[in-house]
């Protein structure tokens, strides 16, 4: 009998039929995963560029893109078994691989030391009366991130069993209370809703909406095979996918509407503190950022362990102790340079999902030739980052998604000839 310990997490194979979960948890794990706190900046922003009508199609509009995007790597994920990582080597290559993991888990460390700090500042303003400002944060809100720099890593270090129990606990938290508080300050308002978002200068087109609801997730959504990999079957991870991201974005980009135009904060903490909900607004912030951000740490210890071949479990906790490092830092500094590095994960995404379905035998019958460097799959995510950066009309996201099809395509017919 081996003594090789079991990888409950599966970073270097395919999740067998033993290693995946129920539909529900499944479901509750992506949306959970879609519960973003800066989605709610987004809301902010559409709902001083759109009325009511406009602010409705722009969330249909960019919804069905990022779920067409999103749900496409929730079926290859959930159908392979594998990782993005792991697909990301038979895309891009051994060594080539290293490219794609690397961004991935830059951005999502990054997010989840700004994260740490969404939570610690607004607490110890509120709650410790501190004054915090770019120059200043407090020993004890230090503590606070700290705190929950600890707890965040945890869950994340025991893998996809404990992000599931978080996600059973904070989803429903969150959708119900952040939900009766939107109700309660409509309620207080002296205008409805439609007549409310009405007010003010409305400068922004809907496809500039869609836009922004596209670009609001669709960097973390190319780790989506991380997590549908334990899904039952392939109808499962892209179901399961396609109606979390519409629920869970739609209820952040409303949360951060209302907040918006009744009481003019940034999200529903905001809501919550002027409805003198202070506790129950912690528990909503608390919840809301950890679900987001075990999620971003569990993708980016799976990326470094396959750049430094060492385990998840000891990548998650550098990575862990990264991020809350910088925590304060990244939230005052590079929330900026995040949202740059967030048109350079989409052109990652379609070269996985090219590959997949034009080998899609040889993926399910684990015969792809995995080569060192696949150099056309790697200058399609540097010239559609640039292109996605750079060229402002239309879609960033899909600029960078079509550039880098096209290279990967012309790759595939070059080699064949």
């Amino acid at each position: 009998m081996s003594n090789k310990k079991f990888d409950v997490d599966y970073t270097s194979q395919a999740v067998d039929r033993a290693g995946r979960k129920s539909t529900l948890s499944m479901f509750m794990v992506m949306l959970g995963f879609t519960f973003f706190s800066a989605s709610m900046w987004v809301g902010q922003q559409l709902a001083a560029g759109l009325n009511f009508s406009g602010f409705v199609w722009a969330l249909i509009l960019g919804g069905l893109i990022l779920a067409a995007y999103t749900g496409s790597l929730g079926f290859i994920g959930a159908e392979s078994g594998l990782s993005l990582d792991m697909l990301a080597r038979r895309s891009f290559g051994s060594k080539g691989s290293w490219l794609p993991s690397a961004m991935i888990s830059f951005t999502q460390i990054g997010w989840f030391g700004v994260g740490l700090a969404m939570f610690a500042i607004p607490v110890a303003k509120e709650l410790l009366g501190l004054e915090v400002t770019p120059d200043h944060m407090p020993w004890e809100g230090y503590l606070l991130v700290l705190i929950a720099g600890i707890l965040m890593t945890g869950s994340a270090y025991y893998g996809i069993k404990s992000l599931t129990i978080i996600s059973y606990i904070a989803v429903p938290a969150v959708a119900i209370l952040g939900t009766v508080a939107m109700i309660m300050a409509v309620n207080k308002g002296d205008l409805g809703l439609v007549e409310q978002f009405n007010l003010g200068t409305k400068n922004l087109g809907i496809i500039a909406g869609a836009g922004l609801v596209v670009g609001s997730f669709v960097s973390g959504g190319t780790a989506t095979p991380n997590f549908t990999r334990f899904a039952k079957s392939g109808k499962v991870g892209l179901w399961t996918t396609v109606i979390a991201f519409f629920i869970g974005n739609s209820l952040m980009f409303c949360f951060g509407a209302v907040s918006s135009i009744y009481v003019g904060g940034n999200d529903i903490f905001e809501v919550m503190l002027n409805l003198n909900l202070f506790y129950l607004a912690v528990l909503v912030l608390g919840l809301n950022i950890w679900t987001t951000n075990d999620n971003a740490l569990y993708t980016g210890g799976l990326g470094l362990s396959n750049i430094f071949g060492l385990s998840k479990k000891a990548m998650v906790l550098i990575s862990g102790l990264i991020g809350t490092v910088a925590a304060v830092w990244l939230y005052w500094n590079f929330c900026g340079w995040l949202n740059v590095l967030n048109c350079t994960l989409p052109p990652v995404g379609i070269i996985l999902i090219l590959s997949y379905f034009m080998d899609r035998k040889k993926y399910l019958e684990n015969t792809v030739e995995i080569k060192t460097v696949n150099w056309f799959a790697v200058a399609g995510v540097v010239l559609g980052a640039v292109v996605a950066n750079l060229v402002h009309w239309g879609f960033p996201a899909i600029n960078g998604m079509v550039v880098a099809a096209i290279c990967y395509c012309c790759g595939r017919v070059i080699c064949k000839k």
